[in-house]
């Protein structure tokens, strides 16, 4: 709040008031304020996607993009009013119809046609996240847009700088920007460009096995350097980049299913879609990059010392990570959920860490109609949910709807973590 309130200021503080008198005067103020907004929300956009470590770990990951999700619409309002606003104004000053204006500009403007393209990626980026059109693509596809985002960015630069009103005849603003606009571009350099490389070349992680856990699921087990010095905790994740032919351009979100036991690590995949299905085919020796480690979904959340984990399907390779890491006081209540019991994934493993940890394990198997749903089965199966944390992964429904129902339960909403399998 207080960036954008600084960003409102230099605006009205460059902004003379002659200037509003003149003919399309207020409409180019209005424009331009919109401008401005409206680069400091994409700019913030940016900054939520960068995997700044301190910030991750007090939203995390599913937070921050929550947060990504609910600005996202709002500086692409802002930059395309800016576009209509500011070539209303410029029309009214000379005279002439908004369309000559546009074509003017587009002709005679320094940089106008490179931030006309700009605003067209970020449309198009915007247009490829609403929920309905984004289920429909491929992930990659969806990913590859969004690339576009950082171009879109980059080609307004020049612009705002040389032609935005707020900024012409004024150097101060056009430091301060230019020293922001720099600060989130080093910023996303550092943390998803950087520190990845520097991190990938300390651990030189390769895939040593590739074998089968159940029906449409494998477990990649890799081999490391330094992995005692590979800061992780249970329940978090890495962005996997696996470098063959197919897969080195894309980087995928997987958990660790075990925790590093130098010199090796694991990660536990569902059959979903291309890339899924990709790295279940990888061969020994594959070299890999990492980002991360990310999640907040982690035993270091917690407020009491009991808790109970509460698995949809895939979700159980986080919390099997998770209960790795709890001391024996948690006394863990597991709930697994799958509609049959050959995917109950990392079963036997699951069930040997909560003895371990002298806890119940609770297998949900069959069709949800059958389980009563989450706030009947947590009634039933924990009665001491108010002095537990809850931990909750699986897909997005079986989530959101585990979390509706500790709400109901009188579950601190402090108490409870959870991470959604999508994207």
């Amino acid at each position: 709040m207080l960036g954008l309130l600084a960003v409102v200021i230099l605006g009205v503080a460059s902004e003379a008031s002659a200037d509003l008198h003149v003919r399309g005067g207020v409409a180019l103020f209005v424009g331009g304020m919109a401008g401005l907004i409206g680069m400091y929300l994409a700019l913030v956009q940016l900054l939520l996607i960068s995997r700044i470590p301190q910030i991750e770990r007090i939203f995390g990951q599913d937070g921050l993009l929550r947060w990504h999700r609910r600005l996202g619409p709002w500086p692409i309002t802002l930059l395309g009013a800016h576009a209509v606003i500011t070539t209303i104004a410029f029309a009214q000053a000379s005279r002439t119809g908004v369309l000559h204006q546009f074509a003017v500009f587009l002709r005679s403007y320094p940089d106008m046609l490179a931030a006309s393209v700009g605003l067209a990626l970020m449309i198009m980026a915007g247009i490829a996240s609403v929920r309905a059109l984004r289920k429909r693509m491929r992930r990659e596809t969806w990913w590859v847009i969004h690339l576009y985002m950082y171009l879109a960015l980059a080609l307004s630069f020049a612009h705002v700088l040389a032609l935005g009103p707020t900024f012409v005849g004024h150097p101060v603003t056009q430091a301060v920007w230019a020293f922001v606009w720099a600060s989130t571009a080093g910023v996303v350099l550092c943390y998803r460009v950087g520190l990845p490389i520097a991190r990938s070349l300390r651990h030189r992680l390769q895939v040593a096995e590739v074998h089968r856990e159940a029906p449409g699921v494998v477990s990649i087990v890799c081999t490391g350097r330094n992995l005692d010095r590979l800061r992780i905790s249970g329940g978090q994740f890495f962005a996997w980049r696996f470098l063959t032919r197919d897969l080195w351009w894309q980087a995928h979100p997987y958990s660790v299913s075990a925790l590093p036991r130098p010199p090796y690590i694991r990660l536990t995949v569902r059959q979903l879609g291309d890339h899924s299905a990709a790295v279940a085919r990888l061969r020994p020796g594959t070299r890999i990059a990492i980002e991360g480690p990310y999640g907040a979904v982690t035993p270091g959340a917690r407020l009491h010392d009991k808790v109970v984990l509460v698995a949809g399907g895939i979700g159980i390779t986080s919390l099997r990570s998770v209960l790795e890491d709890l001391p024996k006081s948690s006394r863990p209540i597991v709930i697994m959920r799958a509609p049959t019991t050959e995917q109950l994934v990392l079963r036997d493993e699951t069930a040997q860490l909560v003895r371990r940890l002298n806890g119940t394990l609770h297998e949900l198997v069959g069709p949800r109609s059958s389980t009563g749903g989450p706030r009947r089965f947590l009634h039933r199966l924990v009665p001491d949910l108010s002095e537990r944390d809850v931990y909750v992964c699986g897909p997005q429904g079986f989530v959101e709807d585990v979390v509706a129902a500790t709400k109901t339960l009188g579950v601190d909403h402090r108490a409870v973590h959870y991470e959604i399998y999508s994207w």
